[in-house]
């Protein structure tokens, strides 16, 4: 697949964000993770706080894609990538993709080249393992969608 073209990259700390890129962060997780996907649930859960957030933005500024970032210790024993969502303008185009490598390389600039964990929905799994990450767990169900704990070691 296609790289995705021109999206622009950015990371920053919770308090590094400006009010409109938590706006923009905030509406894209609730129009994709709550609406979309017909799952009310509390995304606002104060983990924000404690993580690394990677945006993909068009020329415009619009976001595109996103993801939180976080250390070892904060969401599970290893470092993690969470919240991982892409616009339904950029999907099909391998912005997804994209957006994980681009996850992988701030984490390990962060914090080194160290085993990552990620609660998945079981629907991706084939396209977490061709990023290298491994089922580690049976399916469980999360607000209702069923997951998958993954290990890339």
């Amino acid at each position: 697949m296609a790289k995705f073209e021109g999206m622009i990259w950015n990371t920053k700390s919770f308090d590094g964000l400006t009010t409109t890129e938590l706006y923009a962060i905030l509406h894209l997780r609730s129009e994709v993770f709550v609406v979309e996907q017909q799952c009310p649930y509390q995304d606002l859960d104060y983990a924000d706080q404690k993580g690394l957030h990677l945006m993909g933005t068009d020329e415009e500024g619009k976001l595109l894609a996103y993801t939180r970032i976080f250390a070892p210790g904060i969401k599970f024993q290893e470092a993690s990538i969470g919240r991982v969502v892409t616009s339904p303008q950029a999907r099909g185009k391998g912005a997804g993709r994209q957006l994980m490598e681009r996850s992988i390389e701030v984490l390990q600039a962060n914090y080194g080249v160290i085993p990552i964990r990620i609660g998945a929905q079981q629907y991706l799994q084939q396209f977490y393992t061709s990023l290298g990450f491994e089922q580690t767990s049976d399916t469980y169900i999360e607000d209702g969608i069923p997951h998958i704990e993954m290990l890339r070691p």
